[in-house]
């Protein structure tokens, strides 16, 4: 018994007519008139603005009825070593793995898929990178972050690109993507600026047995990427390393006085002693410093009760050469006043007018004479019979 059903099919759609499991043909949109027999008729619809056609077995479908399909559906097989860019109306929408068969609907926008070979080719398009990086819709999908790997490369930087262990490129400053599909990539990014490092801490005995805590600063530059990473991988702990050893090295030549006396020789012995060594991995020493040298508690006491003894007994020094002085002026204004009455005459008054100015008032008896001649009287030593 036959039964007439209707179906409507909208704009944006496109259905499936089924009969007993085997493909009829496609429904176009507005009403139809469908017989069935016994429920052995189906209709699948299709929502043709989402572009894919959406099925598993679309493959074989259009392999066995590509005459009728292909009026509505164009499709895409890739490469093993092939991704596909998809585009509606030119605009990037979609990324898809290499393998993968795309078949999208026909008519409502203007789909196409650019088919791109990464075989060999692990570099993306430049000009492709801020589409498919971040916050758009393609760069959050699954697809992009499972078949690209972004990087960013700053001003005074650089970077070494490693594909499966080989060394491809050498970076400059921009932005970069690169298929990492079915390959490993690596890139170890490197500092051109100059860095500081410090070495702090450090116990260390002096050739007379102090131990003596010491702080190092350093500063340097990558000057040869290429030879530093590839060489030495983290240069900055091998530098670390270098300065803390020669600094070991250095001190454990000198005394604890030499030490205290002249700092910059540890400087220039530490220099020295990795500028060389550093240059072979492309690494230039800018500066190396002592910052701090600090003393165990019971040697800075010591030290403490040796400086002032040597200060107290500087001053000592100071204070008998300034006394000795003085006698030695004192004895030769003894012998010019001496020779010269006039001037041992104004010694006087300048005796007189200091014991004066310390008296309120005076009574003279004598006259002004008496004042000048008896109040101050100094007598000649006679010598001894």
């Amino acid at each position: 018994m036959f039964i007439w059903k209707c179906v409507d099919i909208g704009d944006t759609e496109r259905a499936l007519l089924f009969r007993n499991n085997r493909f009829v043909r496609v429904l176009e949109p507005g009403r139809h008139r469908i017989w069935t027999l016994m429920d052995d008729t189906r209709i699948e619809l299709h929502d043709i603005s989402k572009v894919l056609f959406r099925r598993v077995d679309a493959k074989f479908l259009l392999k066995l009825h590509g005459e009728q399909l292909g009026r509505y559906i164009e499709s895409y097989e890739l490469g093993d070593t092939e991704v596909g860019l998809v585009y509606r109306d030119d605009h990037l929408t979609d990324i898809v793995e290499p393998g993968t068969f795309i078949p999208v609907w026909k008519g409502l926008e203007k789909v196409r898929v650019e088919i791109v070979d990464i075989g060999e080719e692990y570099t993306v398009d430049e000009k492709l990178v801020p589409f498919l990086e971040g916050s758009s819709a393609v760069g959050k999908s699954a697809a992009a972050n499972a078949l690209i790997q972004y990087l960013e490369v700053a001003e005074e930087s650089m970077a070494l690109l490693m594909v499966n262990g080989k060394l491809e490129q050498q970076l400059k400053p921009g932005r970069y993507g690169f298929w990492k599909y079915n390959r490993s990539i690596k890139v170890s990014l490197v500092d051109l600026k100059l860095q500081t490092l410090e070495v702090g801490g450090q116990e260390i005995l002096t050739k007379d047995k102090v131990s003596l805590r010491i702080n190092l600063s350093s500063s340097y530059r990558v000057v040869e990427p290429k030879k530093a990473v590839l060489k030495l991988g983290d240069y900055a702990g091998f530098i670390y390393r270098e300065l803390q050893l020669r600094l070991r090295e250095v001190v454990g030549t000198q005394s604890l006085d030499a030490i205290l006396e002249d700092k910059d020789s540890l400087n220039v012995g530490i220099s020295e002693g990795v500028r060389g060594k550093l240059m072979q991995y492309g690494i230039e020493v800018a500066t190396v410093g002592v910052k701090d040298i600090i003393l165990p508690g019971d040697m800075k006491l010591i030290l403490n009760q040796v400086m002032e003894a040597q200060k107290e007994s500087e001053a000592n020094l100071i204070k008998r050469r300034e006394e000795t002085h003085a006698m030695r002026s004192l004895h030769n204004t003894a012998k010019m006043m001496e020779n010269s009455p006039v001037l041992l005459r104004l010694k006087e008054l300048e005796a007189l007018e200091r014991v004066t100015a310390r008296i309120d008032k005076i009574s003279v008896y004598g006259g002004l004479d008496s004042v000048l001649n008896d109040l101050v009287k100094l007598k000649p030593v006679t010598a001894a019979q």
